[in-house]
């Protein structure tokens, strides 16, 4: 069950131009907590922005109960939330999100994220290690938004490949190219993706195409976090007729082939 908790401020570090790494101290959540769920985060003690906002977690440590999360600053929310300083406690709700990333023994397995969306990610290749051999894909615009390669290599890899659109860091092309090559070359068991929807969108394709098994986690606004402010709608294929359900709810991560763009 989420809880609400007011979870202390331990650790903060910019990792690149507003992008930032936060680590908070919560047994509670850090307990319950999966690979894939997402905190809902009061910004300020004003109450203005209303809403909280909804932030993937990036890691679970359960013996100490922390738990960190990363965000980019892209409005008022996120800047508010930027300016909370270490010892501060933060009004935090969760974990939240039902569908999680399914773990268990594979073969072989591909890992794609794209921007923002590769933070989701860390958590559970974490928790793949020595179940599967693992190839990560990581995509991002510039060499400016870099973030986590370092972090990624240590969990112990088969193979690491960072892509930027520009060709500024690493390799060119976007992480989806790169990832259909080695597919060619050695089958995978599953697709963990998480990121932009037009990557997740071509994903889920070439995942039908092919017949690989996917798990896709969805980035929507979600104002409430718990399915009452019906703003997180995406329409999923259950039974005969496709329906809309929410990705707070039944989600963040679905089956890739249940989900219709």
């Amino acid at each position: 069950m989420p809880k609400k908790v007011l979870a202390e401020l331990l650790a903060k570090t910019e990792l690149v131009s507003g992008i930032y790494k936060y680590t908070v101290k919560s047994q509670e959540i850090a307990t319950e907590a999966k690979a894939g769920q997402f905190l809902e985060i009061k910004v300020s003690e004003t109450g203005e922005p209303f809403l909280r906002r909804p932030i993937s977690i990036y890691n679970i440590n359960k013996n100490t109960g922390e738990v960190e999360f990363i965000f980019q600053v892209k409005g008022r929310g996120t800047e508010l939330l930027s300016k909370i300083e270490v010892g501060k406690k933060i009004d935090i709700m969760g974990p939240l999100g039902y569908g999680t990333y399914k773990v268990q023994e594979y073969n072989n397995v591909a890992i794609i994220g794209g921007g923002i969306g590769i933070y989701p990610l860390y958590e559970l290749t974490k928790q793949l290690k020595g179940k599967a051999n693992l190839n990560v894909y990581l995509g991002f615009r510039d060499k400016s938004l870099v973030t986590c390669e370092k972090e990624f290599e240590e969990i112990g890899l088969n193979k690491l490949v960072v892509t930027t659109d520009d060709g500024s860091y690493k390799e060119k092309g976007f992480a989806i190219d790169f990832m259909k090559k080695d597919i060619e070359e050695n089958k995978v068991d599953m697709i963990f993706a998480c990121g932009p929807l037009p990557m997740l969108r071509a994903i889920r394709q070439y995942a039908i195409d092919n017949n690989i098994p996917c798990q896709i986690s969805l980035e929507e606004r979600m104002g409430c976090g718990i399915g009452a402010c019906l703003g997180c709608a995406v329409k999923v294929i259950s039974g005969e007729e496709p329906r809309f359900g929410h990705v707070c709810k039944e989600g963040p991560v679905f089956n890739a082939k249940d989900v219709e763009f």
